[in-house]
Order: C-alpha cells, then sequence, then structure tokens
C-alpha cells in the first residue's frame, strides 16, 4: 500500500513563498511520476504541476507556470513544490499524486494517478 504525506501547508500574505513536500512510502518511487494537484472551496480539483520520474520532463498549469517549480529527492522518496509570488487564488488544499502506471508519464491527466495523499492547506492573504 502506497502512503503520501504531504507538509509545508500554511498562512502566508500575496507575494510570499511556500514550499510544499510530499514523502512517499515503499521502494518504488523513483519508478513513478508525480503529481501536485489542488482543490478551492466550491471548485473541482484541478492541475497544478507533474515530474517525471527522473525529473526530467514536468508540466505546470498555466496558471503556476514562473511561479512554481517541481522538483523530486529519489534518494528521500520526496517530491517537492516550491511556490513563489504566490496569490490569493492559489488557495487551495494541495494534493500529492502518483501515477498509477510505472515507467509512464502523462503530465497532468488526473485519470493517471492512482494514490493521493491527505492534502496540505495553503492559504494566502491580500
Amino acid at each position: 500500500q502506497v502512503q503520501l504525506v504531504e507538509s509545508g501547508g500554511g498562512l502566508v500574505q500575496a507575494g510570499g513563498s511556500l514550499r510544499l513536500s510530499c514523502a512517499a512510502s515503499g521502494r518504488t518511487f523513483s519508478n513513478y511520476a508525480m503529481g501536485w494537484f489542488r482543490q478551492a472551496p466550491g471548485k473541482e480539483r484541478e492541475f497544478v504541476a507533474s515530474i517525471s520520474r527522473s525529473g526530467g520532463n514536468t508540466d505546470y498549469a498555466h496558471s503556476v507556470k514562473g511561479r512554481f517549480t517541481v522538483s523530486r529527492d529519489n534518494a528521500k522518496n520526496t517530491v517537492y513544490l516550491q511556490m513563489n509570488s504566490l496569490k490569493p487564488e492559489d488557495t487551495a488544499v494541495y494534493y500529492c499524486a502518483r501515477n498509477r502506471e510505472a515507467f509512464a508519464y502523462n503530465g497532468g491527466h488526473e485519470s493517471s494517478y492512482s494514490y493521493w495523499g491527505q492534502g496540505t492547506q495553503v492559504t494566502v492573504s491580500s
């Protein structure tokens, strides 16, 4: 059973930064692409960023491109989301997810992800 645990969320002023972490259990972390998604109150969950198993490929939602950076450390079984220049509209619960299929990379297609963390709240005040 794969477990994903997010951390690093909190309250920050607009223009500030946060770094989210997602620690994964299991010995095959490096075989799987990972993704970050978010869900704001009253809205559907949306794609934020994704990273291939080696880190060589990344994708971003248009709304965060240039402000957020996804990275991973396979030795630590951890994926990160560095969020800079935060805006109030970035307020949401952020989830990390593991790709359904080993050695595959499908970017931001939510159906490609089969394991999800419990989420961490990010609140950006204006």
